[in-house]
């Protein structure tokens, strides 16, 4: 699939920051470096890598035009922060803080700001599944989601532009699932996840899809099974949520999901949130 350039960066266009779980980063390297070109967002997000940090393909992403930062792990999930250049991360926090002996690779955050651009706190975060519920998974699903809060309130004292974007495997309404009695008993979905869901947002934050377009079918992830992209059984389990002062520079918010109809692909999809500079 042939996907088409466009303008080259400008200071004083929005800030555009993309959220993706791309399911391993060594499969979807392809896809993501077609993204890139296609959409030049300024800063993504991704998750999932499954790999270790010596392992991702930072070359490729680097002649793209791009500086990486990583939180890698064998296997299993890992998250990282691309930043276009002339953009510069820095303040960066790999991990999220309040568990010392947590070693999953769920969490990285840096302080995104160049020459005329304002800058932007971003967090991304590969929320755990939690699946089977109850048990020891969900219990962790919890415990990092109270974490998170916590952090982020912490993060508002400071009064930076923040925002928390990944794949927070939360689907926060019924309206958020074609089927949402299919997902009664999912760890996604339980009552009391979708409360810890909205404990953070009662902290301050925006849900920058919503705020944007609250319409029904509005999914960011379809299964592979069950022919369930085909007959869009899809769920919204990708956010993007933004801070009082980041939701003041709201533009607009959109799902790529046209990249879930590739040979191969994840199956999630990008979602991009644009930030005036003002």
């Amino acid at each position: 699939m042939t996907m088409p350039s466009v303008a080259p960066f400008a200071l004083w266009g929005p800030m555009r920051i993309t959220t993706w779980n791309v399911n391993s980063i060594k499969q979807r390297v392809g896809h993501l470096l077609g993204f890139l070109d296609e959409a030049r967002p300024d800063v993504v997000c991704l998750q999932e890598l499954k790999c270790q940090d010596a392992a991702f393909p930072r070359a490729e992403i680097e002649a793209a035009g791009y500086a990486v930062e990583t939180l890698g792990q064998k296997a299993y999930n890992g998250v990282a922060l691309l930043v276009r250049q002339p953009l510069a991360a820095t303040q960066l926090l790999r991990g999220l803080p309040g568990d010392a002996a947590d070693e999953q690779a769920r969490y990285i955050e840096a302080r995104i700001a160049g020459e005329g651009v304002a800058p932007v706190r971003v967090a991304a975060i590969y929320l755990p599944n939690g699946n089977p519920a109850p048990g020891p998974k969900y219990a962790y699903k919890l415990a990092f989601m109270e974490r998170l809060r916590r952090h982020a309130r912490a993060l508002m004292a400071s009064e930076d532009a923040l925002v928390l974007a990944g794949d927070f495997n939360v689907i926060p309404e019924p309206e958020d699932a074609a089927d949402p009695a299919a997902w009664t008993q999912d760890a996604l979905f339980l009552p009391e996840t979708r409360k810890a869901f909205r404990a953070l947002l009662a902290e301050g934050f925006t849900d920058a899809l919503r705020a944007c377009d609250p319409s029904p079918g509005l999914y960011t992830f379809w299964d592979y099974q069950a022919g369930c992209w085909p007959r869009n059984q899809g769920i919204r389990i990708d956010h993007l949520l933004l801070s009082p002062q980041a939701a003041d520079r709201l533009v607009s918010a959109s799902v790529q999901r046209h990249l879930r109809g590739l040979e191969k692909p994840s199956d999630h999809v990008p979602v991009t949130v644009e930030l005036s500079d003002a």
